[in-house]
């Protein structure tokens, strides 16, 4: 366990509180005219993912907890648990549907993920911002449709349904934001 201070804050460390444990997702030093400063962050739990504002007194000191990030890879899914494979040492071990969360909404078989670990505990899988999954039922689109800016609902091969352009096919590879589930493009062919 590392110590810090509350000046040390930084978007993303990883904090120990109480026993649970937080990231922080923005943070801001205040100085008031009159009174001590202090540091007013928004901070997110990393188990549930409940975000919560909280306020400390500058310079007092926090439990950083040391979280690794290891390159994995996802095997596949047994049960409700996911196999992944960490990419250097090879070694496999299985994550609750749980922790991998909406994740799965966007993991195919074989893809590169980040699983953060914490003293040998996996925190949660981190995605690349977006992927390519291939469309396996989407309705044809209307001719002359094509202008109006319309969208329709799509089932992706991960099983998650998303809204894409009218002109979009079947068997199509598109793009989709794994943080939003948004249509981003076509795939590069």
């Amino acid at each position: 366990m590392q110590l810090a201070t509350t000046n040390d804050l930084k978007n993303g460390m990883t904090l120990n509180l109480d026993g649970q444990l937080w990231t922080v997702v923005e943070f801001q030093h205040v100085k008031p005219g009159k009174g001590p400063a202090f540091v007013r962050t928004k901070m997110k739990q990393v188990l549930t993912g409940k975000v919560v504002e909280k306020t400390f007194n500058a310079g007092i000191k926090v439990d950083v907890a040391v979280v690794e990030k290891r390159d994995m890879q996802y095997l596949y899914k047994d049960g409700d648990d996911y196999m992944f494979m960490d990419s250097t040492s090879f070694d496999q071990i299985s994550i609750s549907k749980v922790t991998v969360g909406d994740a799965v909404d966007y993991m195919l078989e074989n893809a590169d993920v980040i699983v953060a670990m914490h003293e040998g505990n996996a925190l949660y899988v981190e995605l690349p911002a977006s992927v390519e999954l291939m469309i396996t039922y989407t309705e044809p689109g209307i001719q002359g449709d094509r202008s109006s800016g319309g969208t329709k609902p799509a089932t992706l091969e991960t099983g998650i349904t998303v809204q894409v352009p009218l002109f979009i096919k079947q068997d199509e590879k598109v793009l989709v934001d794994t943080r939003n589930g948004s249509y981003l493009g076509r795939a590069n062919q």
